[in-house]
C-alpha cells in the first residue's frame, strides 16, 4: 500500500518563521492588526504570497475578514516552471510548522472529473511557495482545514475560464462551503508610483468581477501580476456561483516596509462575496 504524499514546507525560515510558536504569534499579530469586523462567508479572495515581513499585513487583513470554511481550493501561479500547466494534488497532506493540512481527496477527485484539463502532478508544487505561505493563515482561521492545491502554468484565457466554470460546477454540487483562494502578488520591480498606477488598473477590473477585463488589462498594459491566472479562475468561478461584489480590503507595496520606492512589488487583498 502506497504511503500518502507529505509535501514538506520549503520556505519555512525564509518567507515566514520556522518555529511554530513564533509563526503562530506573527500570523495572529497580522490578523489582529485588521479592524474588528464580523467575518464574512466569501466565494473567493485574492491574497499576496511574499515574505510575511513585506505582505503579511495585507494577508492578515484579508483572512481577518473571512469566515474560513473547512474546505478551501488554493490556486497559485507556477513560479518554478516545473510540472504540468494545470497541476493538482489529490492525496496526502502539506506540512507547515503549525502541523499538517490534509488534501481533501473527495473534492480533488470531483474537480478532476469536471475539469479534465487538470493533471495529477506533485512536481509543480514541490518547490512552489505561493500556496504554502497562505496555509498558516488558513490554519489559524480554520483548525479543521482541508484543501486542494492547484498550480497554474498557463496564461491562456480560454483555459483559465473553463477551469473557473468547472470549479463553480464542482463547488455548487458540494454540501458544504468552499473558499477559493487566489494567491497572487501584483506588479513587480517597477517604481512605487508606476506600480500603484498599474495595480489599480487591475484592481478596478477585479472589483467589477470582470475576469476578461482583468486578463486584458494585465496583458495589454504589461502588468506583471504573477497570479493573474488564479485571479481570473477565481473571479470566473465566483461569478458563476452568484457573487455580486468585491472589496479591496488592503493595498500596499514592498516600499511601504523597505522604504525603497525605486523598485517595488505590489500587494492587494480582495474578498469576493
Amino acid at each position: 500500500m502506497e504511503t500518502p504524499t507529505l509535501r514538506h514546507s520549503v520556505v519555512a525560515g525564509k518567507f515566514y518563521p520556522r518555529d511554530a510558536e513564533s509563526l503562530r504569534e506573527e500570523v495572529r499579530a497580522y490578523i489582529s492588526q485588521a479592524p474588528e469586523q464580523e467575518p464574512v462567508r466569501a466565494f473567493g479572495c485574492i491574497c499576496p504570497h511574499a515574505g510575511y515581513m513585506y505582505s503579511g499585513h495585507v494577508a492578515g487583513a484579508v483572512f481577518a475578514r473571512l469566515d474560513v470554511p473547512e474546505l478551501c481550493i488554493v490556486l497559485c501561479p507556477n513560479h518554478t516552471g516545473m510540472g504540468r500547466a494545470l497541476a493538482i494534488m489529490s492525496e496526502g497532506a502539506w506540512e507547515t510548522p503549525l502541523g499538517e493540512v490534509p488534501i481533501d481527496s473527495t473534492l480533488a477527485a470531483a474537480l478532476k472529473q469536471r475539469c479534465p484539463a487538470l493533471r495529477e502532478d506533485s512536481a509543480a508544487h514541490r518547490a512552489e511557495h505561493a500556496t504554502e505561505v497562505e496555509l498558516p493563515f488558513l490554519q489559524l482561521r480554520q483548525p479543521r482545514l482541508g484543501f486542494v492545491p492547484i498550480a497554474l502554468g498557463t496564461g491562456q484565457f480560454d483555459v483559465l475560464e473553463q477551469l473557473g466554470l468547472g470549479l463553480a460546477e464542482t463547488i455548487s454540487a458540494q454540501k458544504q462551503a468552499v473558499l477559493i483562494v487566489a494567491s497572487s502578488d501584483m506588479n513587480h520591480y517597477e517604481s512605487d508610483a508606476a506600480t500603484r498606477v498599474k495595480d489599480h488598473q487591475a484592481i478596478e477590473r477585479i472589483l467589477t468581477l470582470d475576469a476578461r477585463g482583468l486578463y486584458d488589462v494585465v496583458t495589454q498594459q504589461e502588468i506583471s501580476m504573477c497570479g493573474f491566472g488564479p485571479a481570473v479562475v477565481m473571479l470566473t468561478a465566483a461569478r458563476a456561483l452568484g457573487a455580486k461584489s468585491a472589496e479591496l480590503v488592503k493595498y500596499a507595496t514592498s516600499g511601504d516596509i523597505s522604504g525603497d520606492r525605486d523598485m517595488v512589488v505590489g500587494y492587494a487583498g480582495v474578498i469576493v462575496t
